[in-house]
C-alpha cells in the first residue's frame, strides 16, 4: 500500500512537471551566456508606437541577433540605458523574471519597449532625447552603443519621458532564410 501511494504521488508530481513546461524548450545547460559583444544590436522606433495612440502596441524594439555558430543562452533583460549627457537618463525595466531562451547562431531575441513620448498627456518634465542608447546582455558587465533607427532602418531620435521604459518579456524569434 505504501509503495502505491509513494508511486502515485510521483506520477502526479510528474505530470504536474510536464503540464507547466509550455512550449519552450529548456536551454542546453553546457551553451554559455550570451554576451554583449557576440550579439548585433538594434534599437528601433516602430511606425506610429502604442503608448500616444492608446491601441497598447509597443513603441520601440530592441533586438539582438546571436553573430556565431554556436547557442549562446539569453537568461533575463536585457540592460537598457538612454543619456541625455551627464543630466538625465531613462533605464528599460521588465517585470518578473523572464525564462532562459536558447539563442542559436543566427537566431534574435526581441524585447517590445512602452514609453510615454514628449508632449503626451502626462508626459512630464523628465524627458530624454537622444539618437543612440547603451545595451547589455543580461548578467554581462561589458555594454555596447546602438543607434536608434526607425522601422525602416534610417537613423531617428528617441524622446521619451519619465524615469524608465517598460520592457516586455524577451522572446526569441527564429533566424530568417
Amino acid at each position: 500500500m505504501r509503495a502505491t501511494t509513494c508511486l502515485a504521488v510521483l506520477t502526479a508530481g510528474l505530470a504536474l512537471t510536464a503540464c507547466g513546461t509550455g512550449t519552450t524548450a529548456a536551454p542546453d545547460a553546457t551553451a554559455p551566456p550570451c554576451r554583449t559583444a557576440a550579439l548585433t544590436w538594434t534599437l528601433s522606433l516602430l511606425d506610429g508606437g502604442g503608448t500616444t495612440k492608446g491601441d497598447g502596441g509597443p513603441d520601440a524594439r530592441l533586438t539582438a541577433v546571436n553573430k556565431g555558430p554556436g547557442t549562446c543562452v539569453f537568461s533575463g533583460y536585457p540592460v537598457l540605458e538612454i543619456h541625455n549627457g551627464k543630466a538625465e537618463s531613462i533605464e528599460g525595466t521588465g517585470q518578473g523574471r523572464p525564462a532562459s531562451l536558447a539563442l542559436p547562431g543566427k537566431a534574435s531575441v526581441t524585447v517590445d519597449l512602452r514609453y510615454t513620448r514628449r508632449g503626451a498627456e502626462n508626459a512630464g518634465t523628465w524627458c530624454v532625447r537622444q539618437g543612440e542608447a547603451s545595451v547589455r546582455a543580461p548578467h554581462d558587465t561589458r555594454g555596447t552603443v546602438v543607434p536608434v533607427t526607425d522601422a525602416h532602418g534610417k537613423a531617428a531620435t528617441i524622446d521619451a519621458c519619465g524615469e524608465t521604459l517598460a520592457m516586455a518579456v524577451p522572446r526569441r524569434t527564429r533566424p530568417g532564410p
